[in-house]
């Protein structure tokens, strides 16, 4: 036995090889996944005790393939319990190496059937390692209702009859972009928490850019998969000066830059600038081309807001996205004047509504065009709408120093 460095981190960069190697010899992905996180419970109860077993994933494969003889068994299924017995070994091998099982995992994780809110709690527990709890405690839910929510995710997929393979070659890209979308959708979520007490959540954005680097490892000559990986970095490299020590937000143009991690910024650099080479443009390629101008200014005052909205423009053609439309007439104002931003998003009221982010943009670009009394309007009108705290705080403050500012004037 030897005492592993971090239980944690390395039952999560197992789970998925364990679940593969139970699925790809059991064939029932809802009853392995429940067989598997049963024996990384056992081994982070275990392990920080007694020491990390000699060949970790032969033990955690031997636990969860015993839990499953145990299921099968109570369950009186006669012919899979022999079927099971004949070839159940604990001296079974490691899985060969090199085998996709995460990458396989994660597709499964993002069947077409599944929502992205069903389909980011599955990942995260099955390809992720996280427990019910985890993921209940990081979406703000009862860890019951999280439960059932990966129950009938787990449910849908067992339904697919899907075998433990890759997709298709014909059906793959599409599988793809839905694997992308919900890494997309998980680091988002990481990065600015839509609800809580809370700005960030950076276990789940670590962990989205975790596992885009499992995929970007499985398929490295994807100019997409490369373009959401640098989008994460890149964008993740800012984490460090986004918030003050009490957690309160600090927007980008008074961030201190000599926080930002540079190595970060400089393996994003180098994946966008190699995927854009390869002529694919896509998506997430141009979300991290924009990054990139972002992070290589000095200073805020030295951002190529020109190539920015020229970016934004492009974007905004291949996604028709009203959050796109949104950023590019923040570019513009920065670019032109707030003038021209305020126009662009006079254009966005039918398609974004009430959202809390239109409101707070253009309470930015009002108080740059130095109309205060409506700016304030519009900030309080956003922070009342927003339902992440230390954002409503950052919101109310604002509107608050602007108040001030004109009762002084």
């Amino acid at each position: 036995m030897t005492q592993p460095a971090t239980t944690e981190g390395l039952l999560r960069e197992l789970a998925p090889q364990v679940l593969g190697a139970v699925v790809r010899r059991y064939g029932d992905f809802a009853d392995a996944e429940d067989a598997v996180q049963e024996a990384l419970v056992a081994a982070a109860t275990s392990w920080p005790g007694s020491g990390q077993p000699d060949r970790p994933l032969a033990w955690l494969i031997r636990v969860a393939s015993r839990r499953l003889a145990d299921q099968y068994r109570s369950d009186d299924a006669r012919r899979r319990r022999e079927d099971l017995a004949a070839s159940l070994s604990l001296a079974q091998p490691d899985p060969t190496p090199g085998q996709d099982d995460s990458l396989i995992l994660m597709f499964m994780c993002c069947h077409p059937s599944l929502t992205p809110a069903t389909a980011i709690p599955l990942t995260l527990r099955a390809v992720g390692g996280l427990s019910t709890r985890e993921i209940a405690g990081a979406f703000l839910v009862p860890e019951a209702t999280m439960a059932q929510r990966i129950s009938r995710a787990k449910a849908k997929v067992k339904a697919s009859a899907e075998p433990f393979a890759l997709p298709s070659t014909e059906t793959r890209p599409e599988r793809l972009r839905s694997v992308l979308h919900v890494l997309y959708l998980l680091f988002n979520e990481g990065y600015a928490s839509s609800s809580g007490p809370d700005l960030a959540r950076p276990d789940l954005s670590g962990e989205a850019i975790r596992l885009a680097r499992a995929v970007h490892i499985r398929l490295p000559d994807d100019p997409e998969v490369a373009g959401l990986l640098a989008l994460m970095l890149l964008t993740d490299a800012r984490r460090p000066a986004r918030t003050r020590a009490d957690g309160e937000l600090v927007p980008l143009a008074e961030q201190d830059r000599s926080l930002w991690d540079r190595a970060l910024i400089a393996e994003g650099l180098t994946l966008v600038t190699g995927a854009l080479r390869r002529g694919q443009v896509g998506e997430y390629q141009v979300q991290a081309a924009v990054a990139a101008v972002h992070d290589q200014a000095a200073r805020y005052a030295d951002t190529d807001w020109s190539n920015i909205q020229s970016l934004y423009g492009l974007l905004e053609r291949m996604t028709g996205n009203p959050m796109v439309s949104l950023n590019r007439a923040v570019a513009a104002a920065m670019a032109q004047g707030p003038a021209a931003g305020l126009a662009l998003l006079a254009e966005l009221d039918h398609r974004l509504g009430d959202h809390h982010r239109l409101h707070s943009v253009r309470a930015h670009l009002l108080e740059l065009d130095g109309q205060t009394g409506p700016a304030i309007a519009e900030y309080q009108a956003a922070a009342a709408r927003t339902a992440n705290l230390r954002e409503k705080h950052y919101l109310t403050t604002r509107a608050a120093r602007l108040t001030t500012r004109a009762a002084g004037d």
